[in-house]
């Protein structure tokens, strides 16, 4: 890219991010919090639905914050769970993502406006767990961020294999696996996940998968955002007592561009790939 494209390109950019800036300002004194339910802390500003309100709100009433985030499947630094953090709440943080140009771009926008953050490339996958571990400044971040649409269960299991232990943890989950089916797809180092078609569902894992992994580590089930893409999990010994334990989670919904694209529910959408390979989460 030449100069003057990168410099285009980059005022797009900052334009998008201003935009955001503005739109959780706008939206975010608006809510009517209710500490019991998660629904009412959502507001979006780089997230693509209420993930940044969430996290907004969790993060505000940790007992230890330690001003600290790592997120794999940063995208272009536009729309994840993480910039949000690291631009309107100066956090530092790690951001990964296996696309290079994504990496090189994230630095490009956002380093200059906090140099707390690194970024870096990665493929991440269960035998890279060490490197990306070696990553970390802190191996107990406030926010642990995981979306890579493959093998999201492998990845968080080993890493709290390995003794990683966010204070909370948000993971994309698959509706279209249903709220009851504990299963994950079937593990491939390489896994990439498919542009078109139906196997554009065969991707990470079900919403009871992740509920049981991150139950046998010790933590507490939050709730799902309100349009059915991630799910989040805390470290009960991070909040002030009763806290947690008086939210009302939601349990499951449905993701709602998979509902749109594919005209069916979670049972129709199944239906579609139920003849692929899956592994139950025990």
């Amino acid at each position: 890219m030449n100069k003057l494209m990168r410099y285009l390109f980059s005022l797009r950019d900052i334009q998008r991010i201003n935009l955001s800036l503005a739109r959780a300002s706008a939206t975010a004194p608006l809510r009517q919090i209710d500490p019991t339910n998660p629904a009412t802390w959502e507001f979006s500003g780089f997230s693509q639905h209420g993930e940044d309100g969430i996290i907004d709100y969790l993060t505000g009433r940790l007992k230890r914050p330690e001003g600290y985030f790592v997120e794999i499947g940063t995208g272009n630094g536009l729309e994840n769970n993480s910039s949000w953090l690291a631009v309107a709440k100066y956090y530092s943080g790690l951001m990964i993502d296996g696309n290079q140009d994504n990496v090189d771009w994230c630095r490009y926008l956002l380093q200059p406006m906090n140099y707390g953050l690194d970024f870096n490339q990665a493929f991440v996958s269960r035998e890279s767990i060490p490197r990306i571990i070696g990553m970390m400044v802190i191996k107990m971040p406030d926010l642990f961020s995981l979306d890579i649409d493959g093998n999201d269960y492998y990845i968080c299991s080993e890493l709290m294999r390995q003794g990683i232990r966010p204070k909370i943890w948000a993971v994309e989950y698959n509706s279209a696996y249903g709220p009851e089916k504990a299963i994950t797809i079937k593990y491939q180092p390489d896994f990439r996940r498919a542009n078109d078609g139906n196997g554009k569902l065969y991707y990470g894992c079900s919403i009871a998968g992740w509920v049981k992994l991150m139950g046998g580590y010790g933590y507490s089930f939050i709730g799902v955002d309100s349009c059915g893409v991630n799910a989040f999990f805390v470290n009960p010994d991070e909040f002030e007592q009763g806290f947690i334990k008086q939210i009302k989670a939601t349990n499951f919904k449905e993701n709602v561009s998979q509902m749109r694209e594919f005209r069916k529910t979670w049972e129709g959408q199944f239906a579609l790939i139920q003849n692929m390979e899956f592994e139950n989460v025990l």
